[in-house]
């Protein structure tokens, strides 16, 4: 499904200009877990691969020049973790074969990511802008200088992890999501995590984290992300629906 014009949602992804855009992978979520008494199998970065390859295997018969991880691609701030050192190589790995370059967006988690991208010489920046279309990519704890600003017309961000609970009969299950709306005149679509065990922000209830967000959301589109993805109208339906 197209987002916008150019861009289309492909998983928990996106894909435009040749590119293909994933955030928040937060690779060694589970071991975090672990060491907090939080026991969960670790069976989510096997099915983070198999998304990979579902994504891939759409994408079989159309170029992907550049994979583009919108930040936080491991999850410990202080560390490297046994398990991020393993994971995270692998995961690397599988992206270098179906493009030409990885580019990894510093995220607030990457702290420590250096090391890894050194050793298998990806680069690091703070964000990135795809020309062609006037797209930057910036993980969303920050927001950019005006003179960036001026220069784009579409930002895409993460760190949210955007996620809406939806209820049936006394069952509530909380979904990812993707946003899309304005920030300072430009549009702006927000992406969820890719780690499948990850929550989210529940948009209609949680406190929001990214500095774009912290404004009037009644006007942005939700779209989620199951099976298919579905387009769930704007926000403010959402919260009259829960209200009612």
């Amino acid at each position: 499904m197209e987002i916008m014009p150019g861009i289309e949602i492909m998983g928990l992804a996106l894909y435009a200009d040749s590119a293909l855009i994933i955030s928040d992978a937060h690779i060694g979520y589970e071991e975090s877990l672990n060491k907090q008494g939080v026991f969960v199998p670790r069976l989510q970065f096997d099915e983070m691969l198999k998304r990979m390859n579902k994504i891939f295997s759409i994408l079989k018969d159309r170029r992907i020049e550049k994979i583009i991880i919108n930040g936080d691609l491991k999850h410990e701030f202080g560390t490297i973790s046994e398990q991020e050192w393993r994971n995270t190589l692998k995961f690397l790995d599988l992206l270098a074969k179906h493009c030409n370059e990885i580019i990894l967006i510093k995220g607030n988690h990457d702290t420590i990511l250096g090391p890894i991208a050194k050793k298998r010489e990806v680069k690091v920046v703070e964000s990135y802008f795809l020309e062609k279309s006037k797209i930057l990519i910036i993980h969303g704890d920050k927001i950019p200088n005006k003179e960036t600003l001026n220069k784009v017309f579409t930002i895409i961000i993460g760190h949210e992890h955007p996620a809406i609970s939806l209820r049936e009969g006394p069952r509530v299950e909380q979904v990812k999501c993707f946003l899309k709306g304005k920030f300072k005149g430009k549009n702006l679509i927000v992406q969820p995590s890719f780690n499948p065990i990850l929550p989210g922000t529940d948009l209609l209830k949680n406190e929001i984290l990214s500095l774009f967000l912290r404004q009037n959301l009644d006007n942005f589109e939700v779209f989620v992300v199951e099976d298919k993805v579905y387009r769930f109208g704007k926000m403010k339906g959402l919260r009259f629906s829960r209200d009612v």
